[in-house]
């Protein structure tokens, strides 16, 4: 059994949970704008991760379940794609209102289903809510090149298209924003979707079927549940499909794209990370401590952007451990039932929690020191302490593989060159952050640090407006901003000849 710890004491919830009356959806597939239940087959017992007890139970979907949706997404296909922008936005508009007036019921759900404190089930659904107005704007202000002659006597217009029929997986730790992030720009941009949602969280984007079931036409967006294996392969393999959208782990994106190879469709991966923080002696210290404690152990650290991989100059790394470990030792944990002030909840499954105990446990073992956390809470739920682990190993398991859980690393380096290239020997290339007052290292070493992403003096800021997205194992392909939209859409060339 893995190591436990008393760091932390859980706030238990007393009294009544999350859940109400008539606030789980059907459990069932939501195909061509109705609930179905598919194919007889299994099912999944969906558990609160927070107490360990059944919340519902989730078919799982079949080949032949995917099939079915896959018709009603390409017959649906025609008649969305012909609708103007402005016609395609405001439906858009009409599913923000939609997810805006049941935030509370979604944001409910998403804390008893993935363990998430309401601060973060709260921001799921806020960010929902404005990636859906964000695409519904910029559709309308979608365009590409204007016609021209570059051929004498020819005029070339550049046309912006939908691919058609795209299949998005989306993944469990954020089983309501990721699948906006993927549905909004692939409906703005004209296509019609299929989506399975983690087998594991599947509510809120069933429920959010539920509450738009009038908005967009049927067949536009349709939900099968069920496993990776038989749904999310059927999507990937599948000769209907267009593209396939997944956010999840490398070794799933790897499975995705091979998969996809075979019928030469286009492929968008957003995969894991592991994001160095480096810091340098002349930064601010403390408001770096003070930023990881958000950006390291937001949403229980189950977060592929997180702040998990400390790295920090030699003469100012007992400062910095000191100070994080203090603002550490001040998160609350507990149930989401348990109080809104609550801002660590349970890992999402207990095999997650044993995956992320597994690795603390190697990394004690292999040397590294638990200056708080660095184990299991006690008592039911799937409750890890967030952990700083000090002196751990340059190539060590810790500082290489992303735990996903409320566990940061910290190093050492010496020099800028010895920062720049430990930062990036990792397989990953998501995101990353650099803190310092020197304003030309500031504006220097983003170039040189291989992530999608590099934020100076913060962490983990995101914003609808600006892409996100990852290089090397991170996958490729871009979410929000205009270029989602790039990503599901396709460009065709017309040239005309006018000469007389």
């Amino acid at each position: 059994m893995s190591k436990e710890t008393t760091d932390f004491e859980i706030r238990r919830a007393s009294g009544e949970g999350l859940l109400k009356d008539g606030d789980l959806p059907p459990a069932q597939h939501f195909i061509n704008g109705s609930f179905q239940a598919g194919e007889p087959g299994e099912h999944t017992t969906l558990v609160n991760p927070a107490t360990g007890e059944s919340i519902a139970q989730i078919p799982m979907g079949t080949a032949a379940d995917v099939d079915v949706a896959v018709e009603a997404a390409a017959e649906a296909a025609e008649a969305w794609r012909e609708l103007t922008p402005k016609e395609r936005a405001d439906l858009l508009f009409e599913v923000a209102a939609r997810v805006e007036q049941h935030a509370d019921v979604l944001a409910r759900l998403e804390a008893a289903n993935a363990g998430k404190p309401r601060e973060v089930a709260d921001d799921d659904v806020a960010g929902t809510v404005d990636i859906f107005r964000f695409s519904a704007g910029a559709c309308r202000a979608f365009t590409e090149m204007g016609s021209a002659e570059y051929v004498r006597e020819h005029t070339s217009i550049i046309l912006r298209e939908p691919v058609g029929v795209v299949g998005a997986i989306v993944p469990w730790n954020y089983p309501l924003l990721m699948g906006a992030w993927k549905l909004a720009p692939i409906l703005a941009a004209g296509n019609t979707v299929v989506l399975k949602p983690s087998e594991q969280t599947p509510l809120t984007m069933l429920k959010l079927a539920e509450i738009v079931a009038d908005v967009l036409p049927p067949g536009v967006f349709n939900v099968v549940t069920g496993l990776g294996r038989e749904v999310g392969a059927r999507l990937a393999e599948h000769p209907g499909i267009a593209l396939v959208a997944l956010t999840g782990s490398v070794g799933s994106g790897q499975k995705v794209a091979t998969s996809a190879g075979e019928s030469l469709k286009r492929v968008h991966l957003e995969l894991g990370g592991k994001a160095p923080v480096v810091i340098f002696d002349d930064a601010d210290l403390g408001k770096a401590a003070e930023a990881l404690r958000a950006a390291g152990y937001w949403n229980s650290g189950q977060e592929c952007g997180a702040g998990t991989r400390v790295l920090v100059h030699e003469s100012v790394a007992d400062e910095f451990a000191r100070l994080l470990v203090e603002q550490v030792s001040t998160l609350t944990v507990g149930d989401p039932a348990a109080g809104d002030d609550i801002e660590i909840g349970p890992l999402v499954s207990e095999a997650h929690f044993d995956r992320v105990t597994g690795f603390l446990d190697r990394a004690l073992e292999d040397g590294a020191t638990a200056a708080i956390g660095g184990g299991r809470l006690p008592g039911p739920g799937f409750y890890v302490a967030p952990t700083v682990l000090t002196d751990v190993a340059p190539g060590s398991e810790a500082s290489q593989e992303e735990i996903f859980g409320p566990v940061v690393t910290v190093e050492t380096f010496s020099t800028e060159e010895e920062a720049v290239r430990r930062a990036n020997e990792v397989p990953y290339g998501l995101s990353a952050s650099v803190w310092t007052r020197d304003a030309a290292r500031s504006l220097d070493l983003p170039r040189k640090i291989d992530a999608g992403t590099v934020w100076v003096n913060c962490h983990l800021v995101l914003a609808n407006e600006v892409p996100w997205g990852g290089f090397k194992g991170s996958g490729y392909g871009r979410d929000l901003s205009v270029y989602a939209l790039n990503d599901f859409s396709r460009t065709k060339h017309v040239q005309i000849n006018h000469s007389r």
